[in-house]
């Protein structure tokens, strides 16, 4: 399979193996809340998620919208009559997955069955006409402003005629769109693929502009267990990194409502979800675009009254919009509800480096650091760096691995440097061979293991909470501290699990628990009783 875009893979073996069943493996999703579904037509429809978790919350509002049109959902691609591949685009390992994927979803109409193939998500917006045109097994190509016309469009694609709730979805999403202050440019319209007008939902490619008005989220069919949630509280970004081109196809920066925000966590929190983990492109800017002065400090307090909820995380957050405000709110929440945690990648720490980045200078991350360290106690971090940046040096990279062990990040990432397409380092000078970033990367990574595990061995004998997330395919009964996000941080093993205090622990419960050894990352740890 050939690809001419220039930061997708010019050839992509299909696979042998079966695509990964979505909708979330491991965990039991939840049905729908909200207002009553549509009889069901008789469709089902799977999803694979891949990417961030902002592509998880677009998933669970498409599935959501499936549902209210009469579909049916399954994470059984085999049992599915439509897959949703829902992509991302991030970096190159990203594509390629994403292309796996896609190729995976359609081998599967070999055994006879016809199964509508649909791409959406970041690599549907930002590639489009190229994905239509090399990928013929593709049904469906839609973007980010046109998700509110998917199930009328599938249901077209199906020979279907569309439902009612299907029409009204399409209708009330046009409307928004419409009514959004800032139009669609011709520039931006072009560039992203043909805006499908009101009413011609049955076209193949429809993708429209990135900065899309925000649409309702708190009626979604959610992919994560039902203690845990996502919270959008802001889209798009206004920074101009140099290696990223999210700007590109996820639009400006702009918070969500304060109503919205709030109306939507009171949803989650009376449907039973114990943890909020709030997202963006960069959270802790929120607010700053509006005119109201409310921040991300004060909307950690306003969550911070639900009743049930018990851990508020804050995830994806930028250096340069931290306040002593939010400061304080993380380290004196009179509820305690906010986690001791921060995500919050910065990308090397070279000045030089950061130069070239378009990142804020070294001097600042380490006034920003030693801050959060010393006013926020029992504070863990989580970073992520790029390594083999254009022009990063050996003494550069020197630099930042020396930074690594003397900063001791309780969580780490490394990627190594990945050029995008359109962005300005793709085209820098003194490009580092590919050989020797995955080399820089490898060995950030191998030093993160070490001290990750001395952070964990300093936790054995100390109380915490855990929440419990249930049973692992090994029958172990696991578990996260407030310092482990969902999917990327380590897990607490529940020992004397046939005790019966201990086999009576459900999903979604919080306990009070000893922590007994760790094995590497992970922790092992017993239950007070």
């Amino acid at each position: 399979m050939q690809f001419a875009f220039r930061g997708i893979p010019s050839q992509l073996a299909v696979p042998q193996r079966r695509p990964t069943r979505c909708c979330a493996a491991g965990v039991e999703v939840p049905a729908p809340t909200g207002d009553k579904r549509q009889q069901p037509l008789g469709k089902k429809v799977s999803l694979v998620s891949l990417g961030c978790p902002k592509n998880v919350v677009d998933g669970e509002v498409l599935l959501g919208d499936l549902t209210r049109a009469g579909f049916s959902v399954t994470d059984d691609h085999e049992q599915s009559d439509a897959i949703i591949v829902n992509t991302c685009a991030f970096v190159e390992d990203a594509k390629s997955e994403s292309l796996e994927a896609i190729v995976e979803a359609a081998s599967l109409n070999e055994d006879g069955k016809r199964r509508k193939v649909v791409i959406t998500g970041c690599l549907a917006q930002r590639y489009s006409d190229q994905l239509a045109s090399d990928l013929p097994e593709a049904d469906l190509v839609v973007g980010f402003q046109k998700y509110g016309n998917l199930a009328a469009s599938l249901q077209r694609s199906m020979g279907l005629e569309p439902t009612r709730e299907a029409l009204e979805l399409a209708t009330a999403a046009e409307a928004q769109q419409q009514s959004q202050e800032e139009g669609v440019t011709s520039a931006d319209a072009g560039a992203r693929g043909e805006v499908a007008e009101a009413g011609t939902s049955g076209q193949r490619v429809q993708v429209g502009a990135s900065t899309v008005p925000f649409r309702p989220e708190w009626d979604r069919y959610r992919l994560t267990p039902r203690h845990s949630a996502y919270l959008r509280v802001a889209e798009g970004c206004n920074h101009a990194c140099t290696f990223c081109a999210i700007p590109g196809f996820r639009g400006k920066f702009r918070s969500k409502p304060w109503q919205a925000v709030l109306d939507e966590a009171r949803h989650l929190v009376a449907n039973g979800v114990k943890e909020l983990n709030l997202i963006a492109e960069d959270t802790n800017q929120y607010g700053m675009d509006r005119r109201d002065g409310r921040d991300l400090a004060q909307l950690l307090r306003e969550l911070s009254q639900l009743e049930g909820l018990h851990w508020i995380r804050i995830l994806y957050a930028y250096p340069s919009y931290f306040n002593d405000a939010l400061i304080d709110e993380i380290a004196t929440n009179p509820k305690a509800r906010v986690c001791k945690y921060l995500d919050m990648p910065l990308q090397h720490i070279s000045n030089l480096t950061l130069l070239a980045m378009n990142r804020p200078p070294r001097e600042h991350t380490l006034k920003l650091l030693t801050t959060l360290r010393t006013r926020i106690p029992s504070l863990a971090l989580r970073t992520t760096f790029i390594s083999g940046f254009p022009g990063e040096t050996d003494q550069q990279h020197r630099e930042l691995v020396e930074f690594v062990k003397t900063f001791k990040f309780e969580r780490m990432g490394c990627f190594a440097f990945s050029e995008e397409d359109g962005t300005p380092a793709a085209s820098l000078p003194d490009q580092v061979p590919q050989r020797v970033r995955e080399r820089r990367r490898d060995e950030l990574i191998s030093l993160q293991q070490r001290i990750g595990e001395e952070w964990a061995e300093g936790l054995v004998g100390r109380e915490v909470e855990v929440l419990v997330e249930g049973y692992n395919d090994d029958d172990w009964l696991i578990g996260r501290t407030q310092w482990d996000a969902p999917d990327v941080d380590p897990l607490v093993f529940l020992t004397d699990s046939e005790d019966p205090h201990v086999a009576k622990l459900e999903a979604g419960q919080i306990r009070r628990c000893v922590i007994t050894s760790n094995s590497l990352f992970d922790l092992e740890a017993t239950p007070i009783v």
